[in-house]
């Protein structure tokens, strides 16, 4: 005869192996999928000419950003930069820029970055990809902080949820070999070059 007891430690383990499979804990969800906005979106840098700023920015690019704030384990950041796309308001100047002197957009037409994880920061909203930046054939491991600015339903567009992300970050243009010659100098091209994105972002949340 059977007990109550097994019948009901049997039943307990059935339901259990029945509804283990719907139940997936976070870390292994995938995080939400966004693509950039580019009519409201900017990567931009700075660097001086002498003494004087001189800004640009890259209006080509492709990226693949998977990013959730309560899942970060699944949240990762990738981007591919066209260098031929480098814009400072003047075409000779561009020219030189993508020239062997400097990017070498011939042979290297593309930077790129991909992290390898996303942390997340002391301060509200404040957020890290860790990752590799390439540029022309030189990697580095690089932290690029960013500040998630918000999430909400798109106002304009339904089943759509709208975010925005911006991230600063410098980094020295000849541990990249982005000079070589007569402009490795940082007399007349300053060696800090500050990089600055402002990103909103759209996501389908249907």
């Amino acid at each position: 005869m059977i007990s109550s007891k097994s019948v009901t430690s049997s039943f307990l383990a059935l339901l259990f192996i029945l509804f283990s499979g719907a139940f997936t804990p976070i870390s292994n969800m995938a995080a939400t999928a966004w693509e950039i906005d580019k009519v409201h979106s900017k990567i931009s840098f700075e660097v001086t000419h002498f003494f004087t700023p001189v800004s640009g920015q890259f209006t080509d690019y492709n990226s693949d950003i998977n990013f959730d704030p309560d899942n970060l384990g699944e949240s990762s950041v990738d981007v591919e930069i066209q260098v031929s796309s480098i814009d400072t308001d003047n075409q000779k100047r561009d020219g030189h820029l993508q020239s062997g002197d400097f990017f070498n957009a011939a042979e290297y037409p593309t930077i790129t970055f991909s992290s390898n994880e996303i942390v997340k920061k002391s301060g509200q909203n404040e957020f890290a990809a860790i990752g590799t930046l390439t540029i022309k054939d030189v990697s580095r491991k690089i932290e690029l902080p960013f500040t998630l600015l918000g999430i909400r339903d798109h106002p304009m567009q339904e089943n759509t949820q709208l975010a925005g992300i911006k991230f600063t970050h410098s980094i020295n243009r000849n541990d990249y070999d982005v000079g070589t010659g007569d402009w490795v100098a940082t007399a007349v091209v300053g060696g800090e070059v500050d990089i600055t994105g402002t990103l909103e972002l759209n996501s389908s949340s249907s």
